[in-house]
């Protein structure tokens, strides 16, 4: 009797373990996006010039950030996944806009490789510029205003995105 007590005890605390470890991963924390170039991001440095930065965990191979709101100012449907060697939009594109927004960072995706970020809320196969609009809608929509204020950037909205990297 003790030992059949013994076995069953055994397999609830196996089980639970389990349980509990299936949780945990299933519950790894997404990391804070970097919103504002001029602070200090950490993990920042981890990150090409033209990614939007975010805190990465250890140990993992996909790292995935929280949710936040974002501009797509400019955008084009590739071919294919994009060359990495031929940016449909330059760094100096990219960098003449981020003066614009010292605050806000302005990223591009310009193809799709392993380490490189890709963003969730986006179509597949488009490369873009975008902009940080921030944590909350009420801070995008207050953004919004000053982007459509230069003028430059006709048909913008709200976005609500997700960065991921594939480290593998």
């Amino acid at each position: 009797m003790r030992k059949k007590v013994l076995i069953a005890l055994l397999s609830v605390l196996s089980i639970l373990s389990l349980v509990s470890f299936a949780t945990a991963q299933k519950k790894a924390k997404a990391g804070r996006v970097c919103g504002d170039p001029t602070a200090e991001c950490k993990g920042g440095s981890d990150f090409q010039p033209f990614d939007l930065p975010f805190e990465i965990g250890s140990n993992n191979v996909i790292f995935e950030s929280e949710r936040f709101y974002g501009i797509v100012l400019k955008s084009v449907k590739m071919k294919d996944w994009g060359n990495c060697e031929k940016p449909l939009f330059p760094e100096s594109e990219r960098l003449a806009i981020q003066e614009m927004f010292p605050h806000n960072k302005v990223f591009a995706l310009n193809c799709f490789e392993t380490g490189l970020n890709y963003y969730t809320g986006v179509a597949q196969k488009t490369a873009f510029i975008g902009v940080y609009a921030g944590r909350t809608l009420a801070e995008a929509n207050k953004f919004l205003k000053t982007v459509r204020a230069t003028g430059k950037f006709a048909g913008v909205s709200v976005r609500q995105l997700k960065i991921g990297v594939n480290g593998t």
